[in-house]
């Protein structure tokens, strides 16, 4: 099953299938990444809090 390279959590493939770019199969970054996010192709550091 994908795991998230940043946290190590479980994603469905669903998720990593739609978030990741093609022959890569685990998100640099998911929902549970709360101090990270997607830009682009890059991953950056949240500007604001996610979540709660």
């Amino acid at each position: 099953m994908p795991r998230c390279q940043n946290c190590d959590a479980f994603v469905t493939r669903a998720y990593a299938r739609v978030f990741t770019p093609r022959g890569t199969d685990e998100p640099r970054v998911c929902p549970q990444c709360e101090d990270k996010i997607r830009d682009g192709s890059d991953v950056r550091k949240a500007r604001s809090p996610r979540g709660n």
